[in-house]
């Protein structure tokens, strides 16, 4: 039984930007900072341009094989099955293992908001999207829009309030390293954009692919491109060097310094949205890596199974939530490593 096409243009968009923006943002900046200066701002427009073709590329082979699974179901017919196994399972390794971090970072700044036990935060919102998923992809999806417009906008207020209280001399030098490190720190960071290519897995139940994939695409990794580098440019205009190269939430502290504390939580509440986003992405997505190799009996065929009245990969998506699951329970430095082996 094939998936049901409910994705049109506005989750495809969505979907791709919520899976774009989380650490790379809330998190990186400061970090990234520290090895380049206020160049930071060039290192992240770069790794945009750097994502371009393989966006490109990725947009051609889904458009032409709009499948579930996308990279997974090319590759198993132009590689092989055995390199099509083995591509399949760490996507949907990698995917999860994305989620599972994403929820880590929900849990690590809903407890700067609220007093409750970490892993109980990751464990319900897991549970929460899982439902979703489970309940049909337009739902999760509904889901997604609703908190990226969310989230753009709150990412957006910070800019309105953010670009006139930039002070010139925060921004000099501007790259007191040289410009070799700028682009090695656009490699280090572009990371912050491996999100956009999730897309691929869905590609069976977005509404005429062949127009909606590449457009959605584009607009995303443009939106995208555009608020990282202006919000970084605010953020390293606003704060001291030595203060932004010592923090893992640069972008709150920025907040802070512009908005005062209502303007902290503003963009605390924005970085919990961008997590969330990631999560419900990555767990949407990650299932449906499974689905073509069931189908191809690389895999056990319960796990192709889609359910008559939801449409959607039941069984896929419960061994991908208990994944997600399990891995809340693993020491950080551990779910990384085996996230970044992937």
């Amino acid at each position: 039984m094939p998936l049901q096409k409910k994705l049109n243009l506005l989750h495809v968009f969505c979907i791709a930007t919520g899976a774009m923006i989380s650490s790379g943002l809330f998190i990186l900046p400061g970090i990234a900072h520290a090895r380049v200066g206020p160049a930071v701002v060039v290192s992240y427009l770069l790794a945009g341009i750097l994502a371009l073709p393989g966006m490109l590329s990725l947009a051609e082979m889904t458009t032409a094989m709009p499948k579930a699974g996308g990279d997974c179901f090319a590759i198993v017919r132009s590689l092989g099955p055995a390199v099509g196994t083995v591509a399949g399972l760490l996507s949907w390794f990698a995917l999860a293992m994305k989620s599972a971090f994403a929820l880590i970072g929900i849990s690590t700044f809903s407890v700067l908001l609220i007093d409750v036990n970490p892993h109980i935060i990751a464990v319900v919102f897991c549970l929460l999207f899982l439902a979703l998923n489970l309940l049909g992809v337009r739902e999760a999806g509904r889901i997604q829009v609703i908190f990226v417009l969310v989230l753009l906008a709150i990412m957006g207020l910070y800019l309105v309030y953010g670009l006139p209280s930039v002070k010139m001399q925060n921004l000099v030098p501007f790259a007191p390293f040289g410009l070799g490190p700028v682009l090695g720190t656009a490699g280090f960071v572009f990371v912050a954009y491996t999100g956009l290519l999730k897309i691929a897995s869905v590609a069976e139940e977005v509404k005429k692919p062949g127009k909606t994939i590449p457009l959605g695409m584009i607009l995303s990794l443009s939106v995208v491109s555009l608020l990282y580098t202006l919000m970084v440019l605010v953020t390293s205009g606003v704060l001291q060097d030595e203060t932004l190269n010592n923090t893992l939430t640069p972008i709150s502290d920025g907040a802070l310094v512009i908005m005062g504390p209502w303007g902290q939580i503003a963009l605390s509440v924005a970085a919990v949205l961008a997590f969330l986003t990631t999560a419900n992405a990555g767990i949407m997505t990650s299932a449906r890596s499974l689905v073509p190799l069931s189908r191809d009996n690389l895999f056990p065929t319960i796990f192709g199974r889609v359910h008559r009245r939801f449409g959607t990969p039941w069984n896929a998506l419960l061994l991908t939530g208990a994944l997600v699951l399990a891995s809340q329970f693993l020491r950080l430095g551990i779910l990384i490593e085996a996230a970044s082996m992937v």
